[in-house]
């Protein structure tokens, strides 16, 4: 099976040229499923961009959103349209409300969009502000009082949601994919080849969900996990446990690409 991947692909900043060249990659690929870790483009034509994208290729697509998605909506609101859309698509699959799916007998596939939780570096001290906090209703609900609880919180349900998903999927398969936006381990957030700093790192990982795998994986030495996240845009792989792969996929504003095609 070939399953094409890609992330951070931004389709609300893609011009029609970049849409058919993003397209045709995945056509000359011959991909039979993509996988897309998010930033897919933004709440208010979240769904229109989906669908246009399932109707050119018409393929399976698994996909979490990341912190993009949810620009200029509210968190639950957002979720509820992504579950319907699941429901009613021939093609889209957002992996929250499936749990794991099969590709075959041996390899599956979970997701969660888990969220930067603040967690690695030092969030109080950052200098960092990302449009989120005022784009996203939630995060402008609580101002920056109440922010880092409310990261800790979403990290936390993330961890809670793929918690007993990843235990079925380990039980049922050989390799596992876990599709998330954030990296999991500040170990695979790098600007260039340089690892996150603790201005950086509390806004691009979610250590929640680095810290179930660490416990989980472990206890099932003869079971395989590839991790695919984004939100970086900096490429990078690197293996925190014998069992435990991260792929972290580049992406550019404006230009829609693969990160990688696997067989």
């Amino acid at each position: 099976m070939r399953i094409a991947w890609a992330t951070d692909i931004h389709l609300d900043h893609a011009d029609s040229e970049a849409w058919s060249v993003f397209v045709g990659s995945i056509q000359v690929a011959q991909a039979q499923a993509l996988y897309l870790t998010g930033d897919l483009s933004e709440a208010p034509r979240l769904e229109q961009d989906l669908n246009r994208l399932a109707e050119a290729i018409q393929i399976p697509i698994y996909f979490v959103l990341g912190n993009h998605d949810y620009y200029h909506g509210r968190i639950a609101e957002v979720e509820k349209r992504m579950a319907a859309l699941t429901q009613a698509s021939e093609w889209l699959r957002w992996l929250p409300a499936t749990g794991p799916v099969a590709l075959s007998q041996t390899e599956g596939v979970i997701g969660h969009d888990a969220w930067s939780d603040g967690r690695h570096g030092d969030f109080q001290t950052s200098s960092i502000r990302l449009k989120d906090y005022r784009l996203i209703h939630d995060f402008a609900d609580v101002g920056e009082a109440g922010r880092l609880a409310l990261l800790h919180q979403l990290g936390d349900r993330a961890a809670a949601h793929l918690a007993p998903h990843l235990h079925s999927a380990l039980e049922q398969f050989e390799h596992t994919w876990l599709l998330m936006h954030p990296p999991p381990v500040r170990e695979a957030c790098r600007y260039g080849p340089d690892m996150a700093d603790d201005n950086w790192a509390p806004h691009f990982t979610c250590k929640a969900v680095g810290d179930l795998l660490e416990r989980v994986l472990p206890t099932y030495p003869d079971r395989r996990v590839t991790v695919l996240a984004g939100h970086t845009h900096n490429a990078w792989v690197c293996q925190p446990l014998p069992n435990l792969t991260v792929r972290v996929g580049a992406a550019t504003y404006e230009h829609p690409a693969l990160a990688e095609v696997f067989t």
